[in-house]
């Protein structure tokens, strides 16, 4: 039974989170303590067939997907030329056959979530994000560990890697390149690395970003990775709680028409 596992994942120190087919949470989560055993009895006693997720909160997670963007993210792990890196670590296979590689989280250097880390590679490391786990299923495709190795410290090769690509955010080139035809989309793309802007207008800029993704049929839980983000990236951001409460009352408000 499914609970069974959830139980035994916050046995072990990791903080579970009930998800549904569509991968969104079945409660609220960010920035709240782990669910304790009775809370996941509870969850589960009424939605049986609850999948699980774990945040990444003490761990980060390189994503490999197999078929986005028509690029095997497996190939783009087997160019970095280092298989040592991702053996004999916790490791899944996803529901599309993609892979979850686990890494305990450096005590001296934050990972930040950089999403397209590698082409068709994530690396998800935010402590407000998750990631699906064995056995939930997806459409009747299952997670499958693939190993029941413990998670690993990062090897010093890969936090390089991870460094040398946090700080190429900071140091893009770019040429004086300009469109008079900028389109609202464009616009969004933008704002997505140049932040929400000034303190007194963040909250706005927050609610107007997620409305128009969600106006143009970007599913709720994609809104939110991007609102994250776009928040990461504004020089002072907003905490994580409001931009989680903003994008939930966004999307109820888009639910109902209003």
């Amino acid at each position: 039974m499914l609970v069974n596992y959830a139980i035994k994942y916050a046995e072990h120190g990791f903080s579970v989170i009930p998800i549904g087919q569509n991968k969104r949470p079945l409660i609220k989560f960010a920035d709240r303590p782990p669910l304790t055993v009775e809370q996941i009895k509870q969850i589960w006693a009424k939605y049986p067939n609850t999948n699980i997720a774990l945040k990444t909160e003490q761990f980060f997670v390189i994503d490999v997907d197999c078929h986005g963007n028509n690029v095997d993210g497996l190939n783009s792990i087997r160019k970095l030329n280092h298989p040592e890196w991702f053996k004999d670590t916790l490791t899944e296979k996803t529901a599309n056959n993609g892979r979850h590689f686990f890494f305990k989280k450096p005590k001296n250097f934050n990972i930040s979530q950089n999403i397209g880390f590698l082409p068709s590679v994530d690396l998800k490391a935010h402590p407000n994000n998750y990631i699906v786990v064995a056995p939930s299923q997806i459409n009747g495709k299952p997670y499958q560990w693939l190993n029941h190795y413990p998670i690993k410290a990062a090897p010093q090769g890969l936090i390089r890697l991870i460094q040398s690509k946090q700080q190429a955010k900071g140091t893009f080139y770019t040429t004086n390149y300009t469109n008079s035809n900028k389109t609202k989309t464009a616009q969004l793309f933008e704002l997505i690395t140049n932040g929400l802007g000034d303190v007194g207008n963040r909250n706005d800029t927050l609610t107007s970003f997620i409305g128009s993704l969600l106006f143009r049929g970007v599913d709720p839980y994609s809104v939110a990775e991007l609102a994250h983000i776009a928040n990461e990236h504004t020089p002072d951001p907003l905490p994580e709680k409001e931009v989680i409460k903003t994008v939930n009352s966004v999307a109820k408000k888009e639910n109902r028409g209003c």
